[in-house]
């Protein structure tokens, strides 16, 4: 019997269609290249035979071509799911797999399906005029670069994990290398920023700021999010945005680096709010966000890929259990106060007040689960 494949039904439906466009694409590439490649000089020949890389065999009617796929209105939802090759596809299907499961289940699958539309449709609109306007000042080539691929998710992804676990470390090689998520956003634009102008792809550029800059807006400012700390509103209770510190734009940037650029921040963030563009947080808006913050990432596991994460694990266990301990000791304390000023029913037993204190102590000195 094979193994059920565990994953939310948005992760699932997002894979088979990655899929799916990825292959067609590649099906149409493929016969367009075969049966243009006859027709072709020797000249031609040596310079557009390339399948893979050659904007000339793009499909304008599922990859985002500039000035070509504005006639075909779908592609710039259907252009981030086509992967122009076997490598891509497989970084994007493995990132869609496990971001997409973690990140279904933390949001909810209307919330997540919510945030995919919102990261993947408006960095291709933005890139697609991005692109439009450099054309039309500098001359339309006969073969556009086409846009396509979920770099724009990927960065937004990684923005999400670190809006929920923001001082979470990977470890990698055995602990050789140690990473926290809060700094994946900046080095994975970086890289692609630099990898633009020396790989020649420039797009990539493009996608990936863009993506990182409207997952960050619309986790920021747009996403209702539930309050779990019990002194901001209790279980029910929602806040629009994430006004915490731990998700400024600036902390997205080593520490060494917020005193130059809080500043700058500052005063875009300033400017914004004059313009009406975005609505200022007041400062209950921020201690809740930050409360927030700190009770969504106190229950959350710290994995690690390669090892060395078990006593991490372990600490944080304990610290749990200290916690319940201490709040346990406190309601026994206030219950002996009440019953010590009121009168005692004779023959009547008094209170439980839970489970008993050893046990809890055992299970600190265990490491285990409260």
């Amino acid at each position: 019997m094979a193994p059920r494949i565990n994953l939310p039904p948005i992760t699932r439906i997002l894979l088979l269609v990655n899929a799916a466009l990825s292959i067609l694409n590649a099906t149409i590439r493929l016969n367009k290249w075969r049966y243009e490649l006859g027709s072709l000089t020797p000249v031609e020949l040596a310079s557009k035979s390339n399948y893979l890389s050659n904007p000339q065999w793009a499909v304008p009617y599922l990859a985002l071509v500039p000035t070509k796929s504005i006639w075909y209105p779908w592609t710039f939802v259907t252009a981030a799911w086509v992967e122009n090759n076997i490598l891509s596809l497989a970084i994007s299907g493995t990132v869609v797999w496990f971001g997409g499961r973690y990140l279904e289940r933390a949001f909810g699958s209307t919330e997540f399906a919510r945030f995919v539309c919102f990261v993947t449709f408006i960095p291709n609109a933005l890139a697609f005029c991005i692109y439009a306007l450099w054309h039309a000042a500098t001359g339309t080539p006969e073969y556009p670069t086409p846009l396509q691929g979920l770099l724009a998710l990927e960065a937004a992804f990684l923005v999400a994990l670190k809006q929920l676990v923001p001082e979470h470390t990977v470890s990698l090689f055995r602990g050789a290398l140690r990473v926290r998520i809060k700094h994946f956003p900046a080095l994975f634009t970086l890289a692609n920023m630099i990898s633009g102008p020396l790989l020649g792809t420039d797009t990539a550029l493009w996608l990936s700021l863009l993506g990182f800059m409207t997952g960050w807006i619309y986790l920021r400012f747009f996403r209702v999010t539930e309050i779990t700390g019990a002194a901001t509103g209790g279980s029910g209770a929602v806040m629009k945005g994430d006004a915490s510190d731990t998700f400024a734009f600036v902390a997205f940037f080593p520490d060494v680096m917020h005193p130059f650029l809080s500043p700058i921040c500052d005063a875009i963030y300033g400017t914004l709010v004059a313009l009406r563009v975005c609505t200022p947080f007041s400062d209950d808006a921020v201690e809740t966000g930050n409360e927030n913050a700190a009770s969504s990432s106190e229950g959350l596991p710290t994995t690690s890929v390669g090892g060395g994460g078990r006593q991490a694990e372990a600490e944080r266990r304990r610290a749990i259990a200290l916690k319940a301990l201490d709040q346990r000791l406190n309601a026994a304390a206030a219950s002996r106060a009440v019953v010590s000023d009121t009168t005692t029913v004779p023959g009547e037993a008094p209170a439980s007040t839970g489970e008993s204190l050893p046990e809890v102590a055992a299970e600190i000195h265990q490491g285990g689960p409260v």
